[in-house]
């Protein structure tokens, strides 16, 4: 009977106290890294819901058709190229080359991010089937691409040649998240500085590895063409969407 009622303190080894002590100490340890990371979500998802309104007052100011004449001549950053076609084959780029910043017109609206970035909306893009309207920003930068999609790579908007987007995929309703969803046969809108809007049928879709940027090709043959680059959801590999002006 009196080992029955021997104190339970008598049980608690040493080995019993040190592995207690380490429970305690991982607990507290995976407290603190719950709490970094929902801090690093929540600032996240703040900075992306900044910058959406960034890029949503930037399209809510536009009126390219007041703002640039037909004889405005652009140029872009160093990201970006000036392509030329052969006037007997157009399907031919007899070279293409980078140009400095700058503008003929300044009747260009410059902006600037915090950092001291200036850039400029060179166009829009409204692709109806999934609710995305958006400016297209100059060219693509780390820092750019975090308020709006931008100029890749290729010809100007609405300008024979392939005019190549590119923009994030936050997995949510912001950005080009639900370009993977678009399929053959729906319809991209593009204005254009002028304030021309031509149609875009999509034609193909497709996936490709990141260093694989064989959709900026400018054979076209003669015609306007779009490229839209995205990430997977995964953001392992790159969601292309080619589509080709409506006639």
């Amino acid at each position: 009977m009196n080992q029955i009622l021997v104190s339970e303190k008598l049980y608690i080894t040493p080995e019993l106290k040190r592995k207690k002590r380490m429970y305690k100490i991982d607990f507290f340890i995976s407290i603190f890294l719950v709490c970094i990371l929902f801090s690093y979500y929540i600032y996240a998802e703040y900075d992306k819901n900044k910058n959406e309104a960034i890029s949503q007052e930037i399209l809510s100011n536009l009126n390219f058709e007041d703002n640039i004449t037909d004889d405005t001549t652009i140029k872009f950053s160093n990201n970006s190229i000036v392509v030329i076609l052969n006037t007997e084959d157009p399907s031919e780029v007899i070279y293409s080359e980078p140009v400095e910043e700058g503008s003929a017109d300044d009747n260009i609206e410059w902006l600037q991010t915090a950092a001291g970035t200036r850039y400029y909306a060179l166009a829009t893009i409204n692709i109806p089937s999934i609710n995305c309207t958006y400016p297209v920003l100059d060219r693509s930068t780390d820092e750019l691409l975090k308020i709006a999609p931008c100029k890749f790579w290729g010809a100007d908007p609405n300008e024979i040649g392939n005019f190549c987007i590119v923009g994030h995929n936050y997995r949510s309703n912001k950005f080009f998240s639900h370009v993977p969803e678009l399929t053959v046969g729906d319809k991209i809108e593009i204005t254009s500085l002028k304030g021309e809007t031509l149609v875009y049928s999509v034609y193909d879709k497709y996936i490709v590895e990141p260093e694989d940027v064989s959709c900026t090709s400018q054979r076209t043959n003669g015609l306007k063409e779009i490229t839209i680059i995205t990430c997977t959801n995964d953001s392992k590999q790159r969601v292309i969407v080619k589509a080709r002006e409506v006639e």
